[in-house]
């Protein structure tokens, strides 16, 4: 039996600050599932390209990185957020950036750089089962996927999110502008011709305005556990 048919995955896609990261955190740790952040993977290959000088435009140059580029998941030891290492360096906060957030986004355009992140997104797909977060699992990675949820928010709601989480972690940002990186996303996104941000016809939509976390890990568990 093939590996697909055996392990269950949960996909949960949605815009920037949807809050898919820290939902799909809870739902794994809560099912006792493995977890996928691709947002992860492209945000290391554009800071691995930015590091290396690279034009995101440049689409030769950068799928080469994304070949070559090493990205690996590590346990904390302090119980907090897993660790992502880039060719050996901890990134992780670098990769939280609105930055790195804007170079993820302009390199997932680019066909061939997110074909040669397939197969490693891929391979997360073990057992007991994968909780996927990303913008395109249920539609383009895993559409066989048993469980499919995509999460939005008003973009105001998602900005003021994103502005609480960078202040607590000392940066300097304004709320208006934020929401205006949000809205630029949100139309990049969901206009390219690659993989663009959509709903899969099936998944069941959460609207988590106004929504605490555990409500919206609640609504989310509800597709996998009825």
């Amino acid at each position: 039996m093939s590996r697909t048919a055996v392990v269950p995955v949960l996909t949960i896609d949605g815009p920037s600050g949807s809050g898919k990261g820290t939902i799909s955190r809870r739902v794994a740790e809560h099912l006792g599932w493995r977890l996928l952040d691709s947002g992860a993977l492209y945000r290391a290959v554009g800071y691995a390209a930015g590091a290396a000088g690279l034009d995101l435009s440049d689409a030769e140059a950068v799928t080469r990185c994304a070949q070559a580029t090493k990205i690996r998941f590590q346990a904390s030891t302090d119980g907090s957020d897993t660790r992502i290492l880039v060719n050996g360096h901890d990134a992780t906060d670098e990769l939280r950036t609105e930055t790195a957030g804007a170079a993820a986004s302009a390199i997932a355009s680019i066909a061939p750089v997110r074909q040669a992140l397939v197969e490693l997104q891929l391979g997360f797909r073990k057992a007991p089962g994968l909780v996927a977060d990303g913008r395109d699992m249920g539609t383009v990675i895993f559409p066989d996927a048993p469980f499919k949820v995509f999460l939005t928010a008003s973009a105001a709601e998602r900005a003021k999110r994103r502005y609480k989480q960078l202040k607590e972690k000392g940066l300097n940002v304004t709320l208006s502008s934020l929401q205006r990186e949000i809205e630029a996303r949100d139309h990049r996104d969901a206009s390219r011709t690659v993989a663009p941000l959509k709903p899969a016809p099936e998944a069941v939509l959460v609207d988590t305005t106004g929504m605490d976390i555990d409500q919206v890990v609640t609504k989310v568990l509800a597709v996998v556990q009825p």
